[in-house]
């Protein structure tokens, strides 16, 4: 397998998508950007997490105060790779009619 595809993997993952567009907005801590891409799960969430920080998309900030304190912002390479992927998100968004027409249209013709 090229090492390509594990990295798009990871990019284009359901939550990859998501966690890369919210932190192109700001930087997180993790139960706000929980909150904020909505529906994740604690343990899915900190999988996507580290899987993006070893990537080196990511940048997890842990200070040494009580209570702890972690903040996630994105890397140089993370703001590159969330402006992509955004953008296909965005065009994906515009593009809905046209997609849900040809499903209609191809689903019409196989009825």
């Amino acid at each position: 397998m090229c090492p390509s595809r594990l990295i798009l993997e990871h990019v284009t993952s359901r939550w990859g998508v998501l966690v890369l567009a919210a932190l192109l907005e700001r930087s997180y801590r993790f139960s706000e950007l929980r909150r904020a891409v909505g529906g994740v799960s604690e343990k899915m969430l900190a999988q996507t997490l580290r899987t993006l920080e070893r990537d080196g998309f990511v940048h997890r900030d842990a200070k040494p105060v009580i209570p702890p304190r972690v903040d996630y912002t994105l890397t140089p390479l993370g703001i590159e790779a969330a402006e992509q992927v955004w953008a296909l998100a965005r065009w994906t968004e515009r593009r809905v009619d046209a997609v849900q027409a040809s499903r209609d249209a191809y689903d019409g013709a196989r009825a």
